[in-house]
């Protein structure tokens, strides 16, 4: 489970995605996610799979590899689709056993909510896995620079940003290692109920801390030796420069998000099969 997490991880490739600016995958992740919140329709959701789907094939990511990521958040999924399902009681009663009664209402909103979720996980990986770290923070640091005016150390920000993001894939990886050690050593990690194996996971959390204190401190000793003092007067080695593909990105994802609101908040589209 550990190794299936995708966010934070880099795929190098060749191809139109990974040339784009960072400032505008960024921009362009922002406005997909926020597009999944403001339709709420079926054809809405099929514009933005169709979206989605284009976006994946022109990453030339492998859909197995990005589709990884999931198996993290299976089981928020599960709670998520759970609660909606049962918890909504608008619309007519489809199915009633018990004390439980799945309605319309409760049945097209546990749907959609699965559906923003992953495809949220999916655009957000895809932003990462297509990204630098060091591209990464060039883009957020200059998206947030306006913020400079207001005192606000933007540079510090970014760079914070983009160190947190990077030691995602380590700290699962260093996790997977400690575990593999204490299971090696006779430790049971995944038998007995939840208490137990919280119980059990005391060993691995321990020295996982302690790496991550001890990487934490050889950063910053490297970056204090390498006379780092922050952003003020720091020049780019490859300053970011928009290009024609970058205001292509920009007209095409600003034509889907406005596609994706008409269609999906005032045409009158409701399919559902049982």
């Amino acid at each position: 489970m550990i190794r299936e997490i995708t966010i934070g991880q880099y795929y190098p490739a060749d191809s139109f995605i990974h040339r784009l600016d960072p400032r505008v995958k960024i921009v362009c992740t922002l406005l997909f996610l926020i597009s999944l919140f403001i339709q709420n329709s079926l054809l809405g959701y099929l514009i933005a799979t169709v979206f989605l789907a284009f976006v994946i094939h022109a990453s030339k990511v492998p859909f197995k590899f990005i589709i990884k990521g999931l198996k993290a958040i299976i089981l928020l999924l599960m709670f998520t689709v759970v609660m909606n399902l049962f918890l909504t009681k608008d619309g007519a009663v489809l199915v009633r056993f018990w004390i439980f009664q799945i309605t319309e209402g409760g049945l097209k909103l546990s749907v959609f909510m699965a559906v923003r979720l992953i495809y949220l996980i999916i655009g957000s990986s895809l932003m990462t896995l297509t990204t630098t770290p060091n591209a990464l923070t060039d883009g957020i640091e200059s998206l947030l620079r306006p913020l400079n005016k207001f005192r606000v150390p933007v540079h510090e920000v970014a760079m914070i940003m983009s160190i947190a993001l990077r030691f995602i894939p380590i700290l699962l990886e260093e996790t997977d290692k400690i575990m593999k050690a204490q299971i090696a050593r006779g430790a049971d990690l995944e038998s007995g109920n939840i208490l137990q194996r919280t119980k059990a996971m005391v060993p691995v959390l321990v020295p996982l801390f302690v790496s991550a204190f001890r990487r934490a401190n050889d950063l910053a000793l490297a970056m204090e030796a390498r006379c780092y003092f922050g952003g003020e007067g720091r020049t780019k080695m490859k300053p970011l420069l928009y290009r024609r593909q970058d205001y292509l990105a920009y007209a095409f994802v600003a034509a889907y998000v406005v596609v994706a609101f008409v269609v999906g908040r005032f045409v009158p589209f409701h399919i559902w099969i049982f």
